[in-house]
């Protein structure tokens, strides 16, 4: 029986030996491409290589791409558990040509990979190709010989393969795989075909056009092949099982599962559905925070919090009591942290926050119980309203199946079509707000690349080749106009990686535009600005000069973000990661891997860490490299960047080596310091550091030392006896306020004797009503309770005015809170006062805005307790 691992290897190395480049999975996390929620397939990172955006330097790979289906259009995320085949995380095994071979040997390839290396029977296989593509028909049929008895034309909406509504797209050839008549199903295109018993194993699509968002389908710069065979599904093939579930990677994290929740994994059928959710749902956890998404209540932390909550719900379904989830990650990194090594990297990442989120959950799961009681228990009937479980579901986050365990127990019904008429809502108000529905097409078309000349230079002469004005190409741009211009090339920085572009000056002859950004689009620098004297047009010469001296702050402080991450994984473990970043001429940003508060201490450490590289003045080294061994020698990937074949490495000794194209200062030294100004959480697993450099840190040093030199003098102390001196008076501060409060306490006590001789009696009650004026909140609790002590069934309120506000204290004896409660008659006063509060049955406060109405609201006290009684 060949192992999910050596199948995986195997087909690595079948197509290496067919001078293939093997390229490592890319992100779950699509770089660039705000088309796609997760990465879905495995052409995904080839994207901009099928539309003639990006060129590598082979013409073949071959993959092992980790893809999630869950959310979006491609979501699978509900079958997942009750189906043999549906993930929300798999492995697609992929073959790719880019204008190399085509048809022919895409499919000579899969068959000999099949029949050939993993001895599938030919007459297992059946073979599908889009109905109008004889010339796949042809191959299959006459060249490789396959039995017109296992051949079926299917039409596009099986066998023509796009990847979304706008992109690459073309015929595809599927292979499916025959299980045999003791599994239930027919063969594809037949109405049958739904059964398990043929499964398809390869997609070989043809990529021939790119289509737009007018639908048409334009010829794509050449054709290439783009082909998917899934990893799970063909090693359940050699393993000899229908069910993905019954694999090897599969079975060990179910019995893994089931030690964790503590049942026996050979268990019913609703038990073992529920185990095979959590071992899916783990791997689809571990990726997508190895990725550095973290859970959260928007995009794609939504999802990732979707799928742990769904994995930890069936886990509490089996009986668990405390948390299990994350012990699955050790035996996940067993399993594939050779294939990948950066899961291996963040498992103590991993586990934290699974555990943190569990935690979380836990606090949901008794909330949500808690409302739910409370909305059974106020029901009309037999059914809980579909707004009540959407709202559990949507607010609190509480699972619609435990909502529908509940009801079932207490012979209730759930309203399924108000709850999905609350969901329909919902989904249009996502489908409106979704930053992931951008139409990939939609930008300036401009086929002119631009030569950076940025990493040497500030100043640079250039031609300007394109203007572009509200998003669509112009012949000119006059004084006034605001718009782009395009240089054939710049010394001008485009915004990317976190570094903001530069700013400066495009001139020529009478002709002056002033770029307040710069942003990159495909290798295009785009310059946006105004022009402030003349009219340019395509062909100007032009002389562009960057702001030099913001330039210079900026590349401070990319090198210093740099330092600081290097700095943040040696002193806080190998699990810290960029998360995002801002590199500006007057700081820096930094959000980074990390799973709890970084304390005062530990941030000083990290502070002088850099700053000892400060002192070490290291001279910065920046050259190419292909991506594999600038990754083999020990460079940083930052999360969320496009890389291509060729990177450009940035150097400072052992200390710092990561892949980056921003702009550095030359050595270290040139930071001059580094001072650390912020560290916060910014959501689940994410802290942000913040930090200025040069200029910048000086000004904040010296900005201190005058506070230092300022509080020294109000203290009347040195710098060094601050500490002592602030501490002696905070220590005199506090004894004053106990003095200050014995001083009140027997203020109230005074003040309550002489009240109590004024308390009017009213049907049994004991009512003191007072102004009291210069009283705070604290005078004013403490005379109500003195007067409490000593008046049998008091009912007493005391309101104070101080500069345009009103403070309000009612308190009532335990004997007359039922029928007087304390909150009704604070409320009462408060709204003459342009007010209101509240508390309990026997004390509540309130506040007003209108004290001139003070006194006539403290006399109508009596009436209201006159009427009360009478009730």
């Amino acid at each position: 029986m060949m192992s999910t691992n050596a199948l995986r290897a195997r087909f690595i190395e079948y197509f290496q030996n067919n001078a293939h480049r093997f390229v490592a999975s890319s992100s779950l996390v699509p770089a660039s491409d705000p088309t796609l929620l997760f990465t879905n397939a495995g052409m995904v990172p080839f994207k901009d290589v099928f539309l003639g955006r990006e060129t590598r330097d082979y013409a073949r790979a071959v993959s092992s791409q980790r893809c999630v289906r869950a959310g979006g259009k491609h979501n699978d995320l509900e079958n997942v558990g009750y189906t043999a085949r549906h993930h929300t995380f798999f492995e697609m095994l992929g073959n790719f040509s880019f204008g190399d071979y085509f048809k022919r040997e895409a499919i000579h390839f899969a068959w000999e990979f099949l029949t050939g290396e993993l001895g599938l029977p030919a007459e297992r296989l059946w073979v599908t190709i889009y109905e109008e593509d004889e010339e796949a028909a042809d191959i299959w049929l006459n060249d490789i010989g396959v039995s017109a008895d296992r051949f079926s034309r299917i039409g596009a909406k099986d066998n023509f393969w796009q990847m979304g509504d706008t992109g690459p797209c073309g015929p595809c050839s599927e292979i499916f795989y025959d299980h045999g008549p003791d599994v239930p199903g027919g063969p594809p295109g037949t109405p049958e075909e739904d059964g398990d018993r043929f499964v398809e194993i390869w997609n070989l699509v043809f990529m021939q056009y790119d289509r737009q968002a007018d639908g048409e389908l334009q010829p794509l710069p050449s054709p290439s092949i783009d082909t998917g065979m899934g990893l799970e599904r063909v090693a359940a093939v050699l393993q000899g099982t229908y069910d993905n579930y019954g694999i090897d990677v599969f079975q060990t994290l179910i019995g893994a599962a089931a030690d964790a929740v503590g049942v026996d994994a050979a268990t019913g059928d609703e038990r073992l559905a529920s185990l095979k959710v959590v071992a899916d749902h783990i791997r689809a956890t571990a990726f997508l925070i190895t990725d550095g998404v973290m859970p959260s209540n928007e995009g794609r932390g939504y999802v990732l919090r979707r799928i742990m909550r769904r994995a930890i719900r069936h886990g509490h379904k089996l009986g668990a009591t405390d948390a299990f989830f994350y012990k699955l990650v050790a035996p996940l990194v067993e399993l594939m942290g050779e294939a990948f090594p950066e899961l291996a990297d963040s498992r103590a990442q991993i586990e934290r926050v699974i555990e943190q989120e569990e935690q979380r959950f836990a606090i949901t799961l008794a909330q949500g119980m808690r409302i739910l009681e409370d909305a059974i228990e106020s029901l009309e009937g037999d059914e809980i309203p579909g707004e009540t479980v959407f709202k559990l579901y949507d607010t609190y986050g509480f699972p619609v199946d435990l909502t529908n365990d509940v009801a079932r127990e207490r012979g209730l019904t759930l309203d399924t079509r108000g709850f999905d008429a609350e969901m329909q809502a919902q989904r249009e108000r996502a489908r409106a707000a979704s930053q992931f529905g951008a139409d990939y097409t939609a930008r300036v078309d401009l086929s002119q690349a631009t030569e950076f000349l940025g990493y040497t230079e500030t100043e640079a002469s250039a031609r300007v080749v394109a203007l572009v004005q509200n998003e669509a190409p112009v012949d000119a741009l006059t004084a006034g106009d605001e718009g782009v211009l395009v240089l054939d090339r710049t010394p001008f920085y485009g915004e990317s990686g976190g570094q903001v572009g530069d700013t400066g000056v495009i001139a020529g002859e009478g002709l002056r535009f002033e770029v307040s950004d710069t942003r990159r689009q495909d290798g295009v620098f785009l310059h946006f600005g105004r022009v402030a004297e003349g009219t340019f047009e395509a062909g100007v010469a032009v002389e562009a000069r960057v702001d030099a001296g913001r330039r210079h702050a900026t590349e401070l402080n990319h090198t210093a973000t740099h330092l600081l991450h290097a700095a943040l994984r040696e002193t806080l473990g190998s699990h810290v990661r960029q998360k995002g970043s801002l590199v500006a001429p007057e700081r820096l940003r930094f959000d980074f891997a990390h799973y709890e508060p970084v304390s005062a201490e530990v941030l000083a450490d990290i502070e002088a860490q850099v700053n000892a590289r400060v002192r070490e003045n290291i001279t910065g080294e920046f050259y190419l490299r292909r991506y594999d061994d600038a990754i083999a020698e020990g460079a940083l990937a930052f999360f969320g960047e496009k890389y291509g074949e060729e990177v450009r490495v940035v150097r400072f000794g052992d200390y710092s080596v990561e892949l980056c194209g921003g702009t550095h200062a030359p050595a270290s030294g040139a930071l001059g310091l580094v001072k650390l100004t912020d560290e916060r959480g910014v959501a689940a697993g994410v802290r942000r550091v913040e930090a200025v450099t040069g200029a910048e840190a000086l000004a904040r040093v010296q900005e201190l030392a005058a506070r230092e030199q300022r509080v020294s003098a109000r203290l009347k102390a040195a710098p060094a006896e601050l500490e002592d001196k602030l501490d002696r008076t905070l220590d005199r501060v506090a004894a004053l306020e106990r003095e200050l409060d014995a001083a009140n306490q027997k203020l109230a006590a005074s003040q309550g004797d002489d009240l109590a001789d004024s308390a009017r009696e009213i049907g049994g009650a004991r009512v003191v009503v007072q102004r009291m004026d210069g009283a705070d909140r604290k005078v004013l609790r403490d005379t109500v309770d003195s007067l409490k002590n000593r008046l049998d069934n008091a009912v007493v309120v005391l309101g104070a005015a101080d500069g345009g506000k009103v403070a309000l204290i009612a308190g009532v004896s335990k004997s007359q809170s039922g029928a007087l409660p304390a909150g009704d008659l604070v409320n009462f006063v408060a709204e003459q006062v342009g007010g209101k509060g509240g508390g309990r049955p026997d004390m509540a406060q309130a506040g007003g805005s209108q004290p001139e109405r003070l006194d006539e609201a403290l006399a109508s006290v009596y009436d209201w307790v006159e009427r009360a009684l009478a009730t």
